[in-house]
């Protein structure tokens, strides 16, 4: 076998596919939005606004907290 011959027969073909894929990603872009196949995983990110709006939350909790009288007895 001649090597020679494989990799230019090889080369066409790798030619062929890349023309191919192209024109694939071309009518794919064509056709509307490509959904996102990763989403972002962990803890959303907070906004100042939101930020503050749960400082306030937070800090109304605790003052309620340490209005309440203790319940709980050392035993």
């Amino acid at each position: 076998m001649d090597l020679y011959k494989a990799i230019g027969e090889l080369r066409a073909r790798k030619e062929q596919l890349e023309r191919i894929i192209a024109q694939l990603e071309e009518l794919q872009g064509t056709t509307g939005p490509v959904p996102t196949p990763s989403k972002r995983r962990g803890r959303k990110s907070m906004g100042a606004k939101e930020r503050a709006e749960v400082s306030k939350r937070m800090k109304n909790y605790w003052a309620s907290r340490a209005k309440r009288p203790k319940d709980r007895t050392n035993s």
